[in-house]
């Protein structure tokens, strides 16, 4: 745009030089015209002069000259006037001393009698004698003032036509810049007036097609994942998630297994799916959502016709058996005309697990504990193996705040690292990744704290920790970039944004090497949470990277991706876990990646477990990955 500026005001300029110049050589020209013009006047006022001197001097002699030629000099404004016969003067005139002028013009002539008469005449100059009239210099002032005026109204509609053009090019620099929002929305005059409207039509045009895309991309998604008539995740997105709570098929977290069954002779016409039954489902599945609601990271599917899924993990078992409670309570109020039996038609099973459990195993136990249900031939619920309780898990909120309180005080955090390397196995960044030692310094992970620090409304406290060592103890040891995870509450702390806002304005070189990371599930919820997305903006203004984690857990739509402008995509490990083995999970990455195909974002996956799944990973077009794959990490102490 300045280019275009500078380009204006050379243009402009240049046309008031020619202007000037112009003007300036039609003046020059008048007034030497007008010099010319009064000077040959002058000189043939001087040729009659000599003609009528030669004429009364033959006929009346030298005597009447006293008589009429003063008078003829004086109507001349002649300065002096000498008439000499051979070296004695005949006549002589000068004007009064008043009159006399600077510069004058001096005439020398013989005049052909038989006295060899020679006359010297002097005369002011001629253009000098003339005085303008007022209505000739009121004639002059206004052809000025409109010279004046024409110009400062070609000045401004020349500038105001190049504001358009340069409203054109920055329009045009918008588009470049892949900011097609702030290009859509700057409708100004700009000029050509085709143009302009041109660009504002393939904007609108290629917003629907955005629109479109992340419909069809939802829309592949929804198939693929999504239950058909209860609209909640199908068998296939429950083994996905299941696969994303293991490692080496082992449970990562504590938490527990719902299995909710309808009896196949008691509840007629469920399998033939028709629209009484439709409705029954959906209003089943809408009373559990609403329980559900109030736990993070829940899995809700239809495994198969007749059974619904639910898995919630970090929850304690006194939590597991009052949930139980409810979820069958609450699903007996929903009323179906064709059951026929309705004290035994519904049941439920539940498995506690705890981290290290074998998935397969914990399955079998809900399976188990719904059949133990289904025994007692009433509706009713089972909890498997109630006594498979970490001990850590069944400690108090108390207990829980007042442990975490002193390790903050005391700094007993610690983090460690896991790389994201490229398609070429070169170093991208690191992850950060965090854990707290108790009093005996026993290792507790993260995902048993995590949630106990959220309750306790501590993350914040808990992360700034973690950033500070990021931020002086980590990045002067290299040059790498360092990814941190944020949660809501830290994102929407006042006292957080304000700390992060200093510490990154007084050490900005180390905001290009930090990224932050939110989950794609805080961001859905909170869209509208004016306080997140200003703090998400903030940070990308002051020079971090933005990225979003878990993509691909919840079937929802990609266009928050490009509204918030992350510049990291990060596949949650259900999506990536045996990929190369799931076509369904590939074309869903396939969909993603052409989605965001004109965004700067980079995908990558995480959980990457194995060779196969890294090159099924690089044929797709994703462009880096973590996991254990990867077998390089780092650890280091608060």
């Amino acid at each position: 745009m300045k280019h275009i500026k500078i380009i204006t005001y050379k243009l402009t300029s240049f046309w008031l030089v020619s202007l000037a110049a112009v003007a300036f050589i039609f003046l020059l020209c008048a007034v030497m015209s007008f010099v010319q013009l009064t000077s040959r006047f002058q000189q043939n006022k001087v040729a009659e002069l000599e003609s009528v001197i030669v004429t009364q001097y033959q006929y009346n002699g030298s005597q009447q000259l006293t008589t009429w030629l003063p008078i003829v000099l004086k109507a001349y404004n002649t300065e002096s006037f000498i008439l000499q016969s051979d070296k004695s003067i005949v006549f002589e005139y000068y004007a009064p001393t008043e009159h006399k002028q600077q510069s004058v013009n001096h005439y020398q002539f013989n005049l052909d009698t038989v006295d060899n008469l020679r006359a010297e005449l002097t005369l002011p100059p001629p253009f000098k004698m003339y005085q303008f009239d007022w209505y000739e210099l009121m004639i002059l002032l206004i052809g000025l003032v409109a010279i004046v005026l024409f110009v400062r109204y070609g000045f401004k509609w020349l500038g105001k036509e190049l504001e358009g053009v340069e409203q054109i090019a920055q329009r045009s620099k918008m588009v470049l810049q892949g900011d097609f929002e702030s290009a859509k929305s700057f409708t100004r005059n700009g000029r050509p007036r085709l143009i302009n409207r041109a660009i504002t039509k393939l904007l609108v045009e290629l917003d629907d097609a955005r629109q479109e895309r992340g419909r069809l991309d939802q829309f592949i998604r929804a198939n693929t994942f999504l239950d058909p008539v209860t609209e909640i995740g199908n068998r296939l997105f429950f083994e996905n998630r299941m696969d994303a709570l293991c490692n080496d098929s082992k449970m990562v977290a504590h938490g527990v297994i719902f299995l909710v069954e309808f009896d196949d002779d008691a509840l007629l016409h469920v399998q033939a799916d028709s629209e009484a039954d439709r409705d029954y489902l959906k209003q089943i599945v809408s009373t559990l959502g609403k329980l559900l609601a109030d736990f993070n990271e829940t899995i809700f599917a239809r495994r198969s016709q007749l059974q619904l899924a639910i898995v919630v993990p970090q929850i304690s078992l006194a939590e597991a058996d009052s949930l139980a409670d409810r979820l069958l309570n609450n699903c007996l109020l929903v009323q179906h005309q064709h059951i026929n039996n309705h004290a035994n038609y519904l049941h439920l099973g539940a498995a506690f697990y705890k981290a290290g459990d074998i998935l397969q195993q914990a399955l079998e136990e809900a399976e188990l504990a719904l059949r133990a249900a289904q025994l007692q031939r009433i509706n009713t619920w089972f909890m498997y193996d109630k006594g498979a309780v970490d001990q850590e898990i069944a400690k108090g909120s108390v207990r829980w705040r007042s442990f975490l309180e002193h390790a903050l005080v005391n700094k007993r955090f610690f983090v460690f690292t896991q790389v994201i390397k490229d398609s070429d196995d070169s170093l991208l960044h690191y992850e950060v990744f965090s854990r707290v030692k108790d009093n005996q310094g026993n290792e507790i992970r993260a995902t048993l704290y995590i949630p106990m620090a959220i309750k306790c409304g501590l993350m914040p406290q808990v992360e700034r920790q973690v950033l500070e060592h990021v931020l002086f103890k980590l990045m002067p040891q290299n040059q790498a970039t360092y990814c941190v995870n944020l949660s809501l509450d830290t994102l929407v702390s006042r006292a957080f944004i304000r700390w992060v806002k200093s510490i990154l304005l007084e050490h900005r070189p180390l905001a290009n090497r930090l990224i932050f990371e939110v989950s794609e599930d805080i961001v859905i919820k909170n869209q509208q949470h004016p306080r997140m997305a200003q703090t998400l903006t903030m940070l990308s203004k002051m020079g971090a990277k933005l990225s979003v984690d878990h993509v691909g857990k919840q079937v929802v739509g990609t266009q928050y991706i490009q509204t918030h402008a992350f510049d990291f995509v990060k596949l949650d490990r259900s999506i990536i876990r045996q990929l190369h083995e799931r076509p369904e999970n590939q074309l869903y990455i396939r969909s993603l990646i052409g989605g965001l195909l004109r965004s700067k974002a980079q995908v990558i996956a995480e959980g990457v477990q194995t060779l196969e799944e890294w090159q099924t990973l690089k044929i797709l077009g994703v462009s880096a990955a973590q996991g254990n794959y990867f077998t390089h990490s780092l650890t280091d102490t608060i």
